[in-house]
């Protein structure tokens, strides 16, 4: 899969494609995600990510189901030592938020589940501005400090709310971020770019992005609406349908075809020629999916292709 980069100041060292494992008891059951995460393993992977909530969203789940699928895998292949796993707080239905309290009961919950000893990366997941930020900061520290918990990230901060997480963190000794999860891709450019891209290069933060394929648009999988007619990421994926986003598309498929290679490969590829851009996070919700979203940890695109998909993203209201 190529080499593996060292996570911000701390010893973690991740592979250049983060194993999202949102689908794992969505779109995914337990058995077709144990096959994924062999074939990712297989491959050289070893960089997992997921979140307490998920998929809370999904009728009949109350949270934490993916959680348990990793949990129940790591146990069964003994690969804990070998992986680095990330989770989140703040979205579970039943620990809401990031008040101290809240912090330490839903890092335990997350490592009942994920029948672990610690987290190796631990998000924020989304901002709680009706807590104090002192308080959480706090409260990810008291997980480091008991060795729960190896290194911070936050994801869906706003610039100015990650630089007074870092305020507090120096004022207090607290530890620092290392990592910076934002939504980011080719057609969703400007929330990461609009000052989320400078703080991460001054702070050096990692920054894995999520949603890297926009939802399965940038895989190809839907270039006309129709195709969207049943789709789990229909909502989603739907929105960049556009005269920009489908010149975009066209981009790529073009690059793509004469690579030899996907198009989830490309638009990978083209997050990694960004600056603080660690590894994409992208998820296979069957091992089918998988062989593209590895390939594009490899593939090293000329500027002038990387340049060409930046200029026709330019175009995008994004």
């Amino acid at each position: 899969m190529g080499p593996r980069n060292t996570l911000g100041n701390t010893d973690i060292e991740a592979s250049g494609l983060c194993l999202g494992a949102n689908t794992f008891g969505w779109t995914s059951d337990r058995d077709t995600s144990f096959e994924v995460l062999d074939a990712y393993r297989a491959a050289g992977g070893n960089f997992l990510d997921t979140a307490d909530s998920y998929s809370a969203w999904v009728d009949g789940n109350s949270g934490g189901e993916s959680e348990t699928i990793l949990g129940e895998w790591l146990a069964a292949r003994g690969t804990r030592d070998d992986v680095v796993v990330a989770t989140k707080v703040s979205q579970h239905p039943e620990f809401k938020g990031l008040s101290g309290t809240n912090v330490a009961a839903a890092a335990e919950a997350s490592l009942r589940r994920l029948q672990a000893e610690h987290i190796d990366l631990y998000y924020a997941h989304f901002d709680d501005e009706q807590t104090p930020l002192e308080e959480t900061v706090g409260a990810f520290e008291d997980l480091v400090r008991a060795g729960k918990i190896r290194a911070v990230g936050l994801s869906n901060y706003t610039p100015e709310r990650i630089r007074e997480w870092f305020e507090i963190a120096r004022r207090t000794g607290a530890s620092l971020p290392v990592a910076l999860q934002p939504h980011y891709n080719l057609v969703h450019r400007r929330d990461f770019e609009a000052g989320k891209s400078e703080l991460a290069r001054q702070e050096r933060l990692a920054v894995m992005p999520y949603f890297a394929l926009a939802s399965g648009f940038l895989a190809g999988k839907y270039r006309r609406r129709e195709d969207l007619e049943g789709a789990a990421r229909a909502g989603m994926a739907g929105k960049y349908f556009s005269e920009s986003g489908v010149r975009v598309l066209e981009t790529l498929d073009e690059i793509a075809h004469r690579l030899e290679v996907e198009m989830p490969t490309v638009a990978l590829a083209w997050l990694r020629t960004r600056p603080q851009i660690l590894a994409p996070i992208a998820s296979a919700r069957t091992t089918e999916q998988l062989p593209a979203l590895l390939a594009g940890a490899q593939l090293e695109l000329s500027a002038q292709d990387a340049d060409a998909l930046t200029a026709v993203s330019d175009d995008m209201e994004n």
